[in-house]
């Protein structure tokens, strides 16, 4: 297995734009943004002008900081926000990445590192995220059931949830 890379936004902004035209052919302009403060709430004000939100897990590598000691983890939590305002016939999606914490260097501080993905793993979750924005954003129908937060079960170490920020929040795409 290869050595894990750092968090990369410039990848996932490359990624989106690469996948835009064939999976989102409607006209509308959409872009990429981070916050990487976002829950995965919305308010009431919110929803009323057309955010909606959605949750995936994803497999990404990790690098900490203070011993650089490297992991995998299949359950690096992602939350996505996204609108398309019709009028404006623009569409935006923000996407926060959770962190988790080094097993070796965790101690009460709670210091999350952030996920490297993989090219492939950063398409296959926008894949999912543009099924999601078709069904809830276009009214497409979607062929067969509904999208899976996960779609490929790797083996790893068993979850530990105090290193996992997205537990800390309550968030955590295990929970489903």
């Amino acid at each position: 297995m290869s050595r894990p890379t750092d968090w990369n936004s410039s990848l996932w902004k490359s990624c989106f734009e690469g996948l835009l035209d064939q999976e989102l052919d409607h006209g509308d302009e959409w872009t990429l943004g981070f916050n990487y403060r976002q829950t995965d709430e919305v308010s009431m004000e919110e929803r009323q002008r057309g955010w909606k939100v959605g949750k995936q897990c994803a497999y990404g590598g990790f690098r900490c900081g203070r011993c650089s000691k490297t992991w995998w983890s299949a359950k690096v939590t992602l939350v996505f926000r996204y609108r398309l305002r019709k009028t404006a016939e623009k569409g935006t999606v923000i996407m926060r990445p959770y962190g988790q914490s080094c097993l070796s260097c965790h101690d009460d501080q709670d210091v999350f590192y952030m996920a490297g993905f993989s090219e492939d793993e950063v398409d296959r979750t926008l894949l999912r995220l543009f099924k999601k924005i078709r069904k809830n954003c276009y009214g497409e129908e979607q062929d067969g059931s509904d999208v899976p937060v996960c779609d490929i079960v790797r083996k790893t170490k068993p979850h530990k949830k105090e290193l996992c920020e997205a537990c800390h929040q309550g968030i955590c795409c295990l929970e489903e």
